[in-house]
């Protein structure tokens, strides 16, 4: 792999990440009047004239849509689907740096299930920059202080799918391209969420349980003064999401992985713009341990590859 390549993608990665963070504060702050699959439609419907507008407007052509990978195609869409309800039913019911923090089991199981599935190598290096990562979560999170509820439980099953979703990605980066994979995710969840809607749409299953309440409240016609906060969440998942398809489908996963831990901060710092929370001495030494992981990897990756071509 070529350095430029290696370095590419990592900023491809760091770059996603950041973008994808709009989009878990602005689900946070949809989610106490919305239903999840009404959401999810609206973003998906936004998301789509993105990549159809993109892939007009670049020149890249539609033929990038054209697959012979269909089955791989739906195993990812369903695993990402899967991931997104279970992480943002886990998102209403908890503060949004901790549903993060639970969320990010998913650089370590992409660096495992790499190593067992693509038979890719992993040195000590990256092995020890993932749990760094994670120590630094693990830090901020202070296992004890109750994060360990029903809600986090869902939020570390849409980790785990969503590694499996990123495998997928790296398995078939040779032949299909980020525009395509965000165009079959947003079609999955178009009709997913549209059919959802169309059987409890009215509410009828809707109680008052902030998990059930999210999942199955009567759809209601979105306030002008939320359309912004719609767009956003449209754009930032489209935009990160071809972003990290990117990053995973041309650079090795174990390599990609940690760099997603940048996400964390992010987390804070939404949580201290939005919410009103300041992270203490204790947090922030969570957030130095996950940006010097980062950090480490990008450094160490440049040195082995000037030594290489020396």
């Amino acid at each position: 792999m070529a350095r430029s390549q290696a370095l590419t993608g990592i900023l491809f990665a760091i770059g996603g990440t950041l973008i994808f963070s709009v989009n878990d504060v602005a689900i946070k702050f949809l989610s106490g009047g919305y239903a999840l699959h009404q959401v999810i439609l609206i973003r998906a419907l936004i998301g789509m004239v993105f990549v159809l507008s993109f892939i007009r407007f670049t020149g890249i052509g539609f033929g990038q849509l054209r697959t012979k990978r269909w089955k791989e195609h739906l195993f990812r869409v369903v695993l990402i689907m899967i991931s997104n309800v279970t992480f943002f039913l886990g998102l209403a019911a908890l503060p949004l740096a901790d549903a993060v923090a639970v969320a990010f089991v998913s650089p370590i199981a992409v660096t495992v299930l790499s190593v067992v599935f693509l038979k890719e190598t992993v040195g000590p290096r990256r092995w020890a920059a993932v749990l760094a990562g994670m120590v630094g979560v693990i830090i901020m999170v202070r296992p004890g202080a109750g994060v360990i509820e029903p809600a986090a439980l869902l939020v570390l099953i849409s980790a785990i799918l969503y590694a499996g979703g990123n495998l997928m990605t790296r398995r078939m980066g040779e032949t299909e391209s980020a525009v395509s994979f965000s165009f079959f995710v947003q079609s999955g969840f178009i009709v997913v969420s549209l059919s959802m809607g169309l059987w409890v749409g009215d509410g009828r299953l809707a109680n008052e349980g902030t998990l059930n309440g999210f999942l199955f409240r009567p759809w209601i016609w979105p306030p002008l003064a939320d359309w912004p906060i719609l767009l956003a969440t449209g754009l930032s998942v489209t935009i990160g999401g071809m972003m990290i398809a990117q990053a995973y489908r041309t650079v090795e996963a174990g390599l990609v992985a940690p760099f997603e831990y940048v996400g964390m901060p992010m987390a804070i710092f939404w949580g201290v713009v939005v919410f009103g929370t300041f992270p203490d001495l204790t947090g922030w030494a969570g957030i130095a341990l996950i940006c010097g992981s980062g950090l480490y990897t990008i450094w160490r990756e440049t040195t082995r590859k000037r030594v290489d071509a020396a």
